[in-house]
């Protein structure tokens, strides 16, 4: 009797799978992002030109940034590969097109917005 687990390939998929849901909720959500470009292209500036604190927590030292992504590299050959990736061109699609569903559109959607009791007619 030899061979292989038959419950191995199983438990690899759990651990890959959870993984990936990891990454997922560590971004910040679409319309926050979407709030920050907004910002940045009223002011002027692009998404490169902002000055960003030195910060030993994070990788490095946070100055290797990417905004539309939401994520911290550790060195400047890393972040360029990262704007080479399609991961990066699709955000980028993403984020310079309309404004992204927020928590109001939601509620709206759900009929659980602000009611709309029709005009004021006549007070006594």
């Amino acid at each position: 009797m030899g061979g292989k687990c038959p419950h191995r390939k199983v438990k690899k998929r759990r651990l890959s799978h959870k993984t990936a849901r990891r990454g997922k909720f560590l971004l910040k959500a679409d319309d926050a992002v979407y709030d920050e470009l907004v910002k940045l292209a009223d002011e002027g500036k692009d998404a490169q030109g902002k000055e960003l604190p030195v910060d030993e927590d994070l990788p490095g030292m946070g100055q290797f940034y990417c905004l539309h992504c939401d994520r911290y590299f550790a060195n400047e050959n890393v972040k360029d590969d990262h704007y080479r990736s399609k991961r990066h061109k699709k955000r980028v699609k993403l984020m310079s097109g309309s404004a992204p569903h927020t928590q109001l559109d939601a509620d709206l959607a759900a009929g659980m917005g602000m009611p709309d009791n029709g005009l004021k007619l006549m007070s006594m």
